[in-house]
């Protein structure tokens, strides 16, 4: 089965909050190959979870600092 780019970037959503099954992540890798859109996609997602994880940590860092946990 050959994914579209709409059921790719609702697999890579997915699998950020669930661990793909064996055919999911078949038939992503094989779409990924040869879709930039998707891989640039992908790429932009996992630049927002990281910039997002770090502003977290900075505020647990910040307000342990100021005393407001």
């Amino acid at each position: 089965m050959m994914l579209n780019c709409f059921e790719a970037s609702r697999l890579l959503s997915e699998a950020q909050e669930r661990p793909l099954i064996l055919r999911e992540r078949v038939t992503l890798g094989i779409h990924l190959s040869w879709c930039s859109g998707c891989r640039n996609f992908r790429r932009h997602m996992h630049a927002l979870r990281t910039i997002s994880r770090g502003y977290g940590q900075r505020r647990d860092t910040d307000d342990e600092r100021v005393g407001k946990r």
